[in-house]
């Protein structure tokens, strides 16, 4: 964190977290879990993740294919720096423009200096305008003060915030006198401080409590081992063997990448070359290795099920006996 001519080592910790119930989509009669494939809407095969790209559609409907050698031309910024640009009075920043909180603690070395710079926006009743690279892309955020810690709390662009146009409210209506002085009233009598034990999510709770009671009572689905498990494993060895034949070619003189493949998301160097031709001198022990492993988690897989199975027909029976 950059402060004038100070330098503050800190370290970022998300500040939130999210608690919302999540629900799985699943097959009704058995439990199994709905998979999505990915599928091509012109030819309806399914797609490789090695070969997606990402594509941008114009304002026309035209898509534009963008590579590798593209995406690594556009402005990023690598660097860790929280650069502060200036400091502005609170009031000004609108709540809405906010994103993403984290809290910032200072290195041993940077307590005095953050401690120093924490005092000071406290003081000032501001908060520091900072540009701060998230993921390489560089985003506006401020430093606030929160309990004693400073805050990052990274902003939406101002063109990221919608226009509100509501033509009910384009007329220059007011409620009257009468009306004013009643609801000032009842905000008057459900006035107080805000207090977030107060508040719970009951639905969450309900869910929680509903699920629990589903797992005493026995009502559990079991789902039976997934046809296809093996896919992914195949899959990636023809990728390895893609990237061997690649390394082969460039050793050779010959064209290299004319797989179009690799393991890996960046283009492959001299290092990556090495190594897929040191692997290439045994694949078809590998490749047994891999599928010798792979039956055995399946008998592995399939022995816990029918254990799981036992368990609950136990179960079951003793809930009826004991009815």
């Amino acid at each position: 964190m950059s402060f004038g001519l100070v330098n503050v080592p800190v370290r970022l910790f998300s500040a939130t977290e999210n608690h919302d119930v999540q629900f799985r989509q699943v097959h009704e009669k058995d439990g199994g879990r709905i998979k999505y494939q990915r599928v091509c809407s012109i030819d309806g095969e399914e797609v490789p993740y090695s070969d997606i790209a990402k594509g941008y559609e114009a304002a026309d409907g035209q898509m534009v294919v963008l590579t590798d050698e593209d995406l690594k031309s556009l402005p990023t910024r690598s660097t860790k720096e929280i650069s502060i640009e200036k400091f502005v009075p609170s009031e000004q920043i609108d709540p809405l423009l906010f994103d993403k909180s984290y809290y910032l603690e200072p290195d041993k070395t940077g307590l005095k200096p953050y401690v120093l710079l924490r005092d000071a926006l406290e003081k000032a009743d501001r908060m520091a305008l900072v540009t701060v690279s998230v993921r390489t892309r560089m985003t506006l955020a401020v430093l606030r003060v929160r309990d004693g810690v400073i805050v990052l709390q990274t902003l939406l662009w101002a063109d990221e915030v919608r226009a509100p146009e509501f033509e009910s409210l384009s007329e220059e209506t007011h409620a009257t006198a009468k009306e004013l002085a009643m609801a000032s009233s009842l905000v008057d009598s459900l006035s107080g401080d805000y207090e977030p034990e107060e508040f719970e999510d009951d639905y969450a709770e309900a869910v929680t409590q509903l699920v629990a009671t589903k797992i005493e009572g026995g009502d559990i689905t079991e789902t039976p081992e997934a046809k296809g498990e093996e896919t992914e494993v195949v899959d990636l060895l023809a990728a390895l063997q893609r990237s061997v034949d690649k390394a082969k070619a460039a050793r050779t003189g010959g064209a290299p990448g004319s797989s179009g493949s690799s393991v890996s998301a960046g283009s492959s160097d001299a290092s990556d070359d090495d190594s897929s031709a040191t692997s290439a001198s045994r694949p078809a022990a590998k490749k047994a290795t891999t599928k010798s492993a792979a039956k055995k988690t399946t008998a592995t897989k399939k022995t816990a099920v029918k254990k799981t199975t036992a368990k609950a027909s136990t179960k079951k029976a003793a809930t009826k006996k004991a009815s």
